[in-house]
C-alpha cells in the first residue's frame, strides 16, 4: 500500500541520518580519549586508528538497535503531531495496521544486528585482544619518540632519549638512557646506536659502541665503562592470548550446548540483541503517541525509560545467568516476553486515543466502560 511504502522510505532516510550521527559521535568521543592517551604516552600513536575500529565494531549492535528505535520513534511521532494518525483512526482503521510496515523496517535491522553480534563481533573482539597483546610486546618501541625524553618501565623506570628511531625495525641512533635503583645509584648510558628485540620471552635493547657511567649523585664514586655491545632487559614479552579465554571471543557455534555459565550468558546476550530490535520497534508504535493539546515530552521520556529498562534488564539477566542465579532459558525469555506483553498492552491503549489513559487501560485489561 501507499502508506507502507511512504513510511518505509521516510524511516529508512531517517535511519541513515541517525546511524551516521550516532556513529560519528561515538567514534569522535573514543578517538579523543585515545589521542589523549597517545599524547600522554599511554597508547601508541600508530595504534589509535586500529583501536577505534575495533571499539566501533564492538559497539555496532547497540548502535543498530538505537538507530532502529530512534528512527521509528521519530517518524511515528511526527505522524501523531501532524494528525495523520488521527485521520487514520477516524477512518475506522486500527493501529495494528502499522505493524506490518514497522516490521518490514525492523526485521532487516534485526538480521543485520544478528550478523554483527553473532559473527563479526566475536572475531573483532578476538583480534582486538590479540592486537592489545601485540602492543604490550612492542610498547617500548612503539611509544618511543625521537628527540623526546620519555620514561618507561615499572618499579625502576628508565628515561630514554633517542635522536633517530625506526619503529618498524626497532633501530635507534644516538641513545641516552638513565636509570636509578632503589638505593639512589644512577646509571647513565650513551650509545651510537641500538636495537629493540625479543629473546627468550624477554624484550631487550641491544646497544652498540657506547659508554656506561654508574655512581651516586654528589659522590665521587662514578665508574666509567666503554663497551662495543651491551644488552639491557627492557621487560617480559607476554604470550598472546588464546581466542577462547574470554567469552566474548568464542564463536557463536561453540556457545550452543556449552556447560560453562559465562558462555551461556554470552549466548543469551547475542540472541537478545536482534530480538530486542523487533520488540523495541513494536514498542515505538504506542510510545510515539503525542497529544497536541498536552505535553509532548512525556512520550519521549517514556521511550527513554523503556529503552534503558530493557537494555539494563538484559544486562542483569546475562549477569544472573553467569552467576548461576537463574537458568539459561528463563534469562533468555523472561524479559523479552514481558516487554512484548507491555508493548501489546500499550498498543491496545493507544488504539483508543480519545479516552483518558486510565480508562483506556481498564478497557485494555478487559474491564467494562464507565
Amino acid at each position: 500500500m501507499v502508506y507502507q511504502r511512504k513510511f518505509i522510505k521516510e524511516v529508512s532516510q531517517t535511519a541513515m541520518g541517525v546511524f551516521v550521527l550516532l556513529l560519528a559521535t561515538l567514534v569522535a568521543v573514543q578517538a579523543v580519549k585515545l589521542l589523549g592517551g597517545a599524547a600522554g604516552g599511554k597508547v601508541a600513536a600508530d595504534a589509535v586508528a586500529t583501536l577505534v575500529a575495533f571499539w566501533t565494531v564492538a559497539l555496532m549492535p547497540v548502535v543498530l538497535i538505537l538507530t532502529a528505535y530512534i528512527s521509528a520513534l521519530t517518524v511515528l511521532s511526527r505522524y501523531w503531531r501532524d494528525s495523520e494518525m488521527a485521520v487514520w483512526l477516524s477512518s475506522g482503521l486500527s493501529l495494528y495496521g502499522w505493524i506490518k510496515p514497522l516490521m518490514a523496517f525492523a526485521v532487516p535491522f534485526a538480521l543485520l544486528t544478528a550478523l554483527v553480534s553473532m559473527l563479526v563481533m566475536p572475531w573483532a573482539d578476538a583480534r582486538s585482544r590479540e592486537f592489545a597483546e601485540v602492543l604490550k610486546r612492542r610498547q617500548d618501541t612503539s611509544m618511543v619518540r625521537p628527540g623526546v625524553f620519555q620514561e618507561f618501565g615499572g618499579s625502576t623506570p628508565r628515561v630514554y632519549f633517542v635522536e633517530k628511531f625506526d619503529a618498524g625495525s626497532g633501530e635507534a641512533a644516538n641513545l641516552f638512557i638513565r636509570e636509578q635503583n632503589a638505593q639512589g645509584r644512577d646509571t647513565l648510558i650513551t650509545a651510537e646506536r641500538g636495537r629493540f628485540a625479543e629473546a627468550d620471552n624477554q624484550r631487550t635493547l641491544e646497544l652498540f659502541n657506547g659508554r656506561r657511567y654508574s655512581g651516586t649523585p654528589g659522590m665521587a664514586d662514578y665508574d666509567e665503562v666503554s663497551f662495543e655491545r651491551l644488552h639491557l632487559i627492557v621487560g617480559t614479552a607476554p604470550k598472546l592470548v588464546q581466542r577462547d579465554i574470554h567469552r566474548r571471543t568464542v564463536p557463536t557455534a561453540e556457545l550452543w550446548g556449552a556447560s560453562r555459565l559465562d558462555l551461556q550468558g554470552e549466548l543469551m546476550w547475542r540472541i537478545s540483541m536482534p530480538v530486542s530490535v523487533v520488540i523495541l520497534a513494536l514498542l515505538t508504535l504506542p510510545l510515539s503517541y503525542t497529544n497536541n493539546r498536552g505535553g509532548r515530552s512525556y512520550g519521549l521520556l517514556a521511550a527513554i525509560v523503556a529503552f534503558l529498562f530493557y537494555q539494563n534488564g538484559l544486562t542483569f539477566m546475562r549477569n544472573s545467568i553467569i552467576s548461576g542465579k537463574i537458568p539459561f532459558w528463563l534469562g533468555l525469555m523472561l524479559l523479552h516476553v514481558l516487554m512484548l506483553l507491555f508493548a501489546l498492552l500499550l498498543l491496545r491503549i493507544r488504539s483508543r486515543p480519545a479516552r483518558p489513559f486510565w480508562q483506556a487501560l481498564r478497557l485494555a485489561l478487559g474491564g467494562k466502560p464507565a
